[in-house]
């Protein structure tokens, strides 16, 4: 196995054990719980801006509070979210990632006539 097949697996093993774990301690179930998982992601995108304001020093009161690479921990951090919230609506995480990809690659490369 190469090494971009075995990140790859590497990716939706660890999507598919964080759900798992997720899953097993989750106090609220159905589809409230679903809707909470959905809500993770705002939270998320909310601790990007928080990391991006403090990388910029953009509150007065507080300075420079982060670095880029906190930005990019939280931007990872919202891909993973983003990735077990698909994986609570589908078990097919994997192959309806990868079937959007494919089509947003092909939209994007073609040229506006």
């Amino acid at each position: 196995m190469n090494d971009e097949r075995a990140g790859t697996a590497a990716l939706w093993n660890t999507v598919d054990d964080l759900w798992h774990r997720l899953e097993a301690g989750q106090p609220v179930h159905g589809r409230e719980g679903l809707l909470l998982r959905m809500l993770k992601l705002s939270e998320e995108v909310g601790e990007v801006a928080e990391a991006v304001i403090g990388a910029t020093g953009q509150n007065p009161r507080k300075g420079v509070t982060h670095t880029w690479q906190d930005v990019e921990a939280e931007l990872c951090d919202v891909a993973l979210t983003a990735l077990v919230a698909l994986r609570t609506l589908t078990p097919d995480t994997r192959e309806v990632f990868e079937c959007h990809l494919e089509r947003v690659a092909a939209r994007s490369s073609k040229r506006p006539d």
